[in-house]
């Protein structure tokens, strides 16, 4: 351990010196401040205070790296955003090259804008960027300040006609590696994280299930011990009928027909339902998502509004936790009506507990609303190891690459000719063209001996092979400390042609998708997103109509 934090400060020493015109290193007197010894190496000493301090900083800036982050959660119902910064440590005591979060502080959040549509139901794009604009300069940041992003579309922006027109208000920003992002297993993820669900089951030990109520959808995360288990969807929000002041409808989504109609019941825009009417509607709604909480096999209207697979009937969790806007309701935070139905859907919701049909006690974590948007910003983002390698040709950032797992031992023997196998059995699965972009994903165990790697390295080699002159990266990511020496002999000993992008640090999931973004000096890492689901059911088509869950959409 001290002979390699002697080793590191030594490096970082040459490499500021080497950052210093050293004819300028004298203390006050004149005197050279930096001396070398003839016998036993360069040594610095004698420096003066700030020629230390520039010493010591670069040491932390090598370990450290802090992001300045931004999360836009647009949505159904609402839309906001928030500017948090985010510091990562490199676990040096463990001797790795893993970056771990260590730190994270929110800058400013905007306030909650109501989503703005047109009249033909498609959100007003120009009208939201004008918000997005405003929040940018009301913050004082610059967007040459974010380091990186992710702009999280739900709901209504969720479908094509709505995403491609939302993705343009962004294109400026791809540089910088703000991306757009959407699926419903995605925004399960970042609201448990956001609302501090995944914190409390970590730090009570307990099972917790975290229920995102927003607009247009349910999200559930089951976790245990501050980790994700699975996750649900299902089309049950506080917005998916809305009316004016007068009480006539304005809005009534796809979901809401389908339980009008299972009901008997006409929502017709433009007319004002009976009072009955509508508290039916609330009600079976309601009664899908108790159904839901409860995990009981989705039956009837529940199948119907289903969007994702459901929860696998895993247990009753310790404790629930609500997050979105209806949760606002659900606490006593919110009293307001906006022309919707998110208050009465809370009373039903709430009314359950109260009548022990939900029978978890329920705890509050503070984040409701804001829950996908602190997640957007704070929880979404990981950065590699320092052990990374990239072609001087290898140009980042690369959005919406898709992860390959080829089946490999994670530790024992790597035969080259298994390898190729493996790997082009991954490509063939993915139906992956020659030269496409891909992230072929690596389980590393054990000490990264040479003859392994380069093995390892000889069966990629021949699995990608005959894409001379492709452009397009390489892209290897591994949970191991060997992105550097595996690229290294992909790329100079065994000449393949195409950019080499290895990276390490990074533990992914078959049917991820990953963003990488430029290097962080002097750390000398890169930015990573991994989205688990891109966007899925684009079309608005009827829920049963949804395609299966597997299928993954990106926007260019």
């Amino acid at each position: 351990m001290a002979e390699d934090l002697r080793r590191r400060r030594h490096e970082a020493g040459r490499a500021v010196t080497g950052a210093f015109n050293l004819d300028r290193l004298h203390d006050s007197a004149g005197a050279p401040a930096l001396r070398l010894h003839d016998g036993d190496g360069e040594h610095i000493h004698e420096l003066s205070i700030g020629e230390r301090g520039a010493i010591t900083e670069f040491i932390w800036k090598v370990d450290n790296v802090e992001l300045t982050t931004v999360g836009i959660d647009i949505g159904s119902s609402t839309s906001h955003l928030m500017f948090s910064r985010v510091r990562l440590q490199r676990k040096t005591q463990l001797l790795s090259s893993q970056f771990v979060v260590v730190d994270r502080k929110m800058l400013w959040r905007s306030p909650i804008l109501l989503t703005p549509f047109l009249a033909d139901d498609t959100i007003d794009a120009a009208a939201l960027g004008a918000f997005i604009d405003d929040c940018y300069e009301q913050a004082g940041v610059s967007r040459r300040d974010i380091d990186s992003g992710a702009v999280m579309l739900t709901g209504e922006a969720i479908k094509k006609r709505n995403a491609q027109a939302i993705a343009e208000l962004f294109a400026a920003d791809a540089g910088k590696f703000v991306c757009a992002s959407a699926g419903h297993h995605l925004e399960c993820v970042l609201a448990a994280h956001g609302s501090g669900a995944v914190a409390l089951s970590r730090e009570a030990g307990a099972t917790v299930l975290n229920v995102d109520i927003g607009g247009g959808t349910t999200k559930l995360a089951l976790i245990r011990n501050g980790e994700i288990l699975h996750t649900c969807a299902f089309a049950v929000g506080g917005r998916l009928i809305a009316f004016d002041p007068q009480g006539r409808l304005t809005r009534i989504d796809e979901a809401a027909r389908v339980v009008a109609q299972a009901l008997g019941i006409e929502l017709r825009l433009g007319r004002r339902p009976a009072p009955d009417e509508l508290e039916r509607v609330v009600a079976a709604l309601a009664d899908v998502a108790v159904s839901m909480l409860r995990q009981r096999p989705p039956a009837g209207l529940a199948r119907e509004l289903l969007l994702t697979e459901a929860l696998p009937g895993a247990g009753a969790p310790d404790m629930i936790t609500f997050s979105g806007g209806v949760s606002e309701y659900l606490y006593g935070r919110e009293t307001a009506q906006f022309g919707d139905i998110a208050r009465p859907l809370a009373d039903r919701i709430g009314d359950a507990f109260g009548a022990d049909r939900i029978l978890p006690p329920l705890r509050d974590t503070g984040h409701g609303i804001r829950a996908t948007v602190i997640g957007a910003s704070q929880f979404s983002m990981q950065v590699s190891g320092k052990t990374i390698h990239l072609s001087g040709a290898a140009a980042l950032p690369v959005h919406n690459v898709p992860v390959l797992f080829p089946a490999l031992p994670a530790d024992g023997a790597l035969p080259a000719r298994a390898v190729a196998s493996a790997v082009a059995a991954a490509l063939a699965r993915a139906h992956a063209e020659p030269g496409a972009p891909v992230a072929i994903a690596l389980r590393w165990r054990g000490d990264p001996l040479y003859a392994r790697l380069r093995h390892l390295a000889e069966g990629i080699a021949t699995a990608i092979g005959g894409t001379s002159g492709c452009r397009a990266p390489l892209i290897l990511i591994s949970d191991g400390d060997i992105g550097k020496t595996l690229g290294h002999i992909l790329e100079h000993e065994l000449a393949v042609a195409r950019p080499i992008v290895s990276i390490d640090g990074i533990q992914l999931r078959e049917l991820d998708f990953v963003d990488i973004g430029e290097v962080i000096e002097p750390s000398h890492v890169v930015p990573i997103m991994i989205k688990s689901l891109l966007f899925a059911g684009g079309n608005g088509a009827h829920p049963a109509d949804r395609p299966n869950t597997g299928a993954r959409y990106s926007i260019h």
